[in-house]
Formats: C-alpha cells, sequence, structure tokens
C-alpha cells in the first residue's frame, strides 16, 4: 500500500514541475534525479534497517529457545545472561563470569 502511495506522490511531483514551474527541461530533469535520488536513498535504508532489525530479532529469538549465540566473541546462552526486552540487551548474571556485562542484541551473529 506504501508504494502505490508513493507512485501517488511521485506523479503529483512531476504534475508539479510540468504545471506550475517555469523550469528549462535540463533543470527539470537535474530536479527529478535529485528527487529520485533520495526516493531511492530512502528505500534502501528503510531495507537496510529492516535487516539489521530481522537479525536482531533471529538472535533473540534463538537465545529465548535456549540456544547459544555468539556476541562479540562471547557466548551468549540463558544460563549466563538474561535478556532486558526493552534494550534488548544481554546482561550477564550474578555468579557467572559474565557478571554485569552488557551486550547488545544487535552485535550478535
Amino acid at each position: 500500500m506504501a508504494y502505490i502511495a508513493g507512485l501517488v506522490v511521485v506523479g503529483l511531483f512531476f504534475l508539479a514541475l510540468h504545471y506550475f514551474t517555469e523550469l528549462t527541461r535540463s533543470q527539470k530533469t537535474v530536479v527529478t534525479g535529485v528527487v529520485l535520488f533520495i526516493v531511492l536513498f530512502a528505500i534502501a535504508f528503510n531495507k537496510y534497517n529492516d535487516a539489521k532489525t530481522q537479525k536482531m530479532l533471529d538472535a533473540v529469538l534463538k537465545f529465548n529457545q535456549n540456544k547459544t549465540i555468539i556476541c562479540e566473541g562471547t557466548e551468549v546462552n540463558k544460563e549466563n545472561f538474561t535478556l532486558s526486552i526493552g534494550t534488548y540487551t544481554f546482561i550477564g548474571k550474578e555468579n557467572t563470569p559474565n557478571r554485569g556485562q552488557m551486550i547488545s542484541a544487535s552485535k550478535c551473529e
């Protein structure tokens, strides 16, 4: 649905360029190129953030399934760490070698 709305906005942009501006053809081409670059950059940034978020959620899911994951060279499992849901951070449990250690779930493989 967002892509349809995006197409409508781009269509309105082109209509505005065509009817309401006194730009030359080359200036319109430059403006169109810049807007297209911004839109493509926004799409790429969204996809990058989605992939990064999915990787983090996969690590949290494996942790919740009692599997061991590697985060910053440290083995993280439920015996040695707890998970802070608000920040998605693994925190070392008391009386373990990892006591007090904090590792962000986004740094996990």
